[in-house]
């Protein structure tokens, strides 16, 4: 049947963000993360305090709201002053 595979998938694709913005994969239990790009499918993203990065469906992901994105860095900071290597 002519068209039955032009696209397969009606929901609406968001938009990619810019790279660095952080996000909230809600799949990993509200996990916060830096965007760093498209990789097929799926969006990937690292912790912000550095890290193995993951990838997640564009659909399980949210912009971090604001106290996310202050616990998060704040989280990196408190780690880097104690030494930790990051």
């Amino acid at each position: 049947m002519y068209g039955e595979n032009v696209c397969p998938n009606h929901e609406r694709c968001p938009r990619v963000p810019d790279p660095g913005t952080l996000l909230v994969d809600t799949s990993r239990g509200d996990r916060v993360g830096e965007l760093r790009g498209v990789v097929g499918f799926y969006w990937s993203l690292r912790p912000v305090g550095g890290g193995i990065e993951w990838e997640v469906e564009p659909r399980y992901v949210r912009p971090a709201l604001l106290m996310e994105q202050l616990r998060a860095r704040t989280a990196r900071l408190n780690a880097r002053s104690r030494g930790e290597v990051l």
